[in-house]
């Protein structure tokens, strides 16, 4: 099964002393062998990107536990914003659907009531390595 079909994976990216650091996301096929999801631009995974762009990728469920018997998928990762954004979320809507629609409505709700706001306005496009 292509990475980009799974419905969460452990997304790792690595902290400046090397530290794997992982989290489980939406995940979407970007159909030009690339795959994507949308993110906070305050969240640590964009912070550690900006030190380090190398990424691992493995099958999980919703709590980012990897699933038994998959193999990891290493590739390097960017941060966009603006048609890049769009084009992620996009996907994503569509695979996830109400879902994402809940996800996006909690997220700024939250930031009403003072909590931080998790609506997010970057996504992170992987290039899966070969």
């Amino acid at each position: 099964m292509a990475i980009g079909s799974e419905r969460y994976i452990a997304f790792t990216t690595y902290r400046k002393d090397g530290t794997a650091k992982s989290t489980a996301v939406w995940i979407a096929d970007l159909d030009d062998g690339t795959v994507g999801f949308t993110t906070p631009s305050t969240s640590w995974k964009v912070k550690r990107l900006t030190n380090d762009d190398r990424v691992q990728l493995q099958p999980s469920d919703g709590r980012g536990r990897v699933k038994p018997g998959t193999e990891a998928v290493d590739g390097n990762a960017v941060v966009v914003a603006g048609a890049d954004f769009d084009r992620v979320k996009a996907k994503i809507k569509a695979k996830y659907g109400y879902q994402f629609t809940l996800a996006t409505i909690f997220a700024k709700v939250s930031g009403l009531f003072g909590r931080t706001d998790h609506t997010s306005d970057r996504a992170v496009i992987v290039t899966l390595s070969t």
